[in-house]
């Protein structure tokens, strides 16, 4: 559908319709990160914290049954810390915006002909003319749960239809925060008996989850590895050193 000015401007508007010309040779990155960007910083959040809390252990101790526990409680408690924390909050998001569009529903019903002339005003306050603007307001006006859509796009900025799962979130985040947490204790699980294995797997995740993180930034691969490695592998320096003060404190 479209709506050409009847001003002699000639403008014409096509919702959803973007030139197919323009569109095939012109397109971005997905700047939200998609899928990628939480797996990714989960997974990363996992190696790090479970990599820093066991050389802080084994600072303190060299016994490897100690190690590992302490690794394996880290990633359980780290996981579903995460967990929790991301259904509540993802939860309380989602309840929040359905309490508003409860109110902008209840608007549309009893005041609809305000809430068209908000929608006139915002398409004005595009550069659309007077005309177009009525137009295209009151063809969304017509079905009030497209204009409720249209409303809760403006005004909130959230899609009614596309509203974030509580289950999928927490479910996400313990899955990648666990898969990075993991990566530290394997090499104990595997028959290791000393530390340098765990932390030589753990960089190298580290500079792999960095170079990932690439790909939704611009900044070279090995860059952004090795950034990752150096922060992740300082964080576990500064554990072992305490861990070990705190073993001779203790000893």
């Amino acid at each position: 559908m479209s709506y050409t000015a009847g001003d002699g401007t000639g403008i014409t508007l096509r919702p959803g319709a973007p030139n197919s010309a323009h569109r095939d040779n012109h397109t971005h990155r997905d700047v939200s990160g998609g899928w990628l960007r939480p797996a990714v910083f989960g997974a990363m959040d996992g190696l790090v914290s479970n990599l820093a809390l066991m050389t802080g252990v084994a600072g303190g101790t060299a016994d490897r049954q100690v190690i590992i526990l302490s690794g394996l409680a880290g990633l359980a408690a780290g996981a579903f810390s995460m967990a929790a924390g991301e259904y509540t909050s993802v939860a309380s998001q989602r309840e929040l915006v359905l309490a508003e569009l409860e109110i902008e529903r209840r608007e549309l019903r009893r005041h609809p002909e305000s809430e068209r002339q908000e929608l006139v005003d915002l398409y004005r306050g595009r550069g659309l003319p007077t005309e177009v603007a009525e137009q295209v307001a009151e063809h969304f006006s017509r079905n009030p749960e497209q204009a409720l859509e249209i409303h809760a796009r403006e005004e909130l900025g959230v899609d009614p239809g596309e509203l974030p799962s509580p289950a999928l979130a927490a479910g996400s985040s313990f899955a990648s925060f666990a898969v990075g947490a993991m990566i530290p204790v394997l090499p104990y699980l595997l028959g290791a008996a000393v530390l340098w294995p765990a932390v030589a797997v753990s960089l190298l995740g580290l500079f792999l989850c960095g170079a990932v993180v690439s790909k939704i930034t611009s900044r070279p691969w090995w860059y952004s590895g090795l950034r990752q490695l150096v922060l992740g592998g300082a964080a576990a320096a500064l554990t072992y050193g305490l861990g070990t003060l705190f073993g001779v404190a203790l000893g």
